[in-house]
């Protein structure tokens, strides 16, 4: 079951559930302009800080920016949507 919590700091919706008996928070940036969604997503990935997290960002393209920020301590994997958009996971090195 999804619920939405409170991430200070956040401007749009975060939800929670847990998935496998992995914790997810998921948020959805695609009618975000820049830099809201990169924004959002630092303050989400403070609560990715153990194994059994991840983080699940829905948006309008890769965040290729944000990649470079994170290369040293998330991986993620890309899923193409099929209007164009992107669903990013995101976890702990």
């Amino acid at each position: 079951m999804r619920e939405i919590i409170d991430v200070p700091g956040c401007t749009i919706p975060i939800y929670m559930y847990m998935k496998e008996g992995i914790t997810h928070y998921e948020f959805d940036s695609r009618g975000c302009e820049p830099p809201v969604p990169m924004m959002n997503a630092l303050r989400v990935l403070d609560l990715v800080d153990e194994a059994n997290k991840r983080m699940v960002m829905i948006n309008m393209q890769e965040p290729t920016g944000l990649y470079v920020k994170l290369q040293d301590y998330f991986s993620w994997e890309v899923t193409p949507l099929e209007d164009g958009d992107v669903t990013i996971i995101f976890q702990r090195k």
